[in-house]
């Protein structure tokens, strides 16, 4: 990209290790002059004085660190991130920025907003100063890590909630392009090949570091070009899952239901520490209340669950079913083609041909399709329990 300047996102939970990174990274610049936006939601920015005093700040280099307090960049703060990011790109100072988000923030939405206007971000006077997002890094700490998922003492803070934790540390690492498993120094060789394993099951293709103290070679932090939004967008466990187009329900012979519970990754990491993932299917929908008695039984093993279904008393809407730890969803996420008019089905059908590949002559597109991973799950006894839920 001509004359933009590459940016890349640290994200990670509370205490990870980000700001160790980001000094390193200021210590270790490699030739680049680099800006840095810190994102802390309190109302005092303490990462901010932790950077200028570890990454070894000066008065020349005033500017350089933009705290942004208050809020999280990636909802409330949106607005102000591409104006700090135009103010230091017009600044002509600086040919590479850093982003430090909060350890409470979701990915997605600061990528999108970067994605969406880098290209095209202008001055005030109107000048360009396109930019765009390079890499998307993960920062792990192993030893919370082993804690949450691997069993043991909990770290978690007091004023913050375990559900809120394991989902938003979910979801740190399902999206990015780089995972850093930092504090590898503090847990043993088993319990890091524990979350390696957790970390695979949850995100296979983005590139794997492992560290102490944020020592990484920074040619995989800095300009990559690691980044695609849609590539990182697909490439965690449960959307490449859903995204494959089955092709088991003939070697299954199962006719209108499938819900053999078949592993369908291909992918072993972590299996020999009892960390797998499988999908369960069936065309037949559930009933609603003994769903929601599932719900209420969830297995505490699994780390996470992603799906689409539908309820035997709604024919039309599907539903997308979502759960990290021990926090969990369930939305409208539109009608079904089946329940479309039989000319709008057939004009489908030849506008897209494979289609007919996912049609059931007495569901139509209807399926129920949950991604579970998990660390020694009862794989037969979630699927017995799910049967137990089915309608017709």
């Amino acid at each position: 990209m001509k004359n933009s300047t590459p940016i890349t996102i640290l994200t990670g939970y509370l205490g990870s290790g980000k700001t160790t990174l980001l000094n390193y990274i200021l210590n270790n610049q490699q030739g680049y002059k680099v800006a840095v936006i810190v994102n802390d939601i309190g109302e005092v920015n303490i990462d901010q004085s932790l950077i200028e005093t570890g990454g070894n700040i000066t008065k020349e280099d005033s500017g350089r660190v933009v705290p942004l307090s208050n809020g999280c960049i990636c909802c409330s703060l949106k607005a102000d991130l591409l104006e700090q990011i135009a103010e230091i790109l017009e600044l002509g100072k600086f040919d590479y920025i850093l982003i430090e988000a909060s350890g409470i923030c979701e990915p997605i939405p600061i990528a999108q907003t970067i994605c969406a206007v880098g290209e095209n971000l202008r001055s005030k006077d109107g000048k360009n100063l396109p930019c765009h997002l390079d890499n998307l890094v993960c920062v792990v700490d192993a030893l919370r890590m082993v804690d949450e998922f691997c069993g043991g003492e909990s770290l978690l803070q007091k004023d913050i909630d375990e559900t809120d934790i394991q989902n938003i540390l979910i979801q740190q690492i399902e999206f990015c392009s780089v995972v850093i498993i930092n504090k590898t120094d503090a847990v043993s060789e088993t319990d890091l090949a524990k979350v390696k394993g957790v970390v695979r099951h949850l995100q296979e293709d983005a590139l794997l570091l492992e560290s102490t103290y944020g020592k990484v070679d920074l040619k995989n932090i800095l300009n990559t070009q690691r980044f695609d939004f849609e590539k990182v967008a697909d490439s965690s466990t449960w959307a490449k899952e859903l995204n494959k187009v089955d092709d088991h329900e003939e070697e299954c012979h199962c006719h209108g239901e499938c819900h053999c519970g078949h592993d369908h990754t291909h992918h072993n990491h972590g299996d020999e520490y009892g960390i797998s993932t499988f999908v369960y299917e069936s065309r037949r929908p559930f009933v609603r209340s003994q769903f929601e008695n599932f719900l209420d039984n969830f297995p505490g093993e699994v780390i996470r669950t992603k799906g689409i279904l539908w309820f035997e008393d709604d024919r039309i809407n599907s539903f997308l079913f979502e759960q990290a730890g021990k926090q969990a969803s369930l939305g409208n996420f539109g009608p079904w083609f089946a329940s479309e008019s039989k000319e709008t089905i057939e004009e489908l059908f030849q506008k897209a041909p494979d289609f007919k590949n996912i049609w059931d002559d007495t569901y139509g597109d209807r399926v129920c399709r949950i991604v579970f991973i998990g660390i020694h799950m009862e794989k037969s006894q979630i699927i017995k329990a799910l049967d137990l839920c089915l309608g017709k």
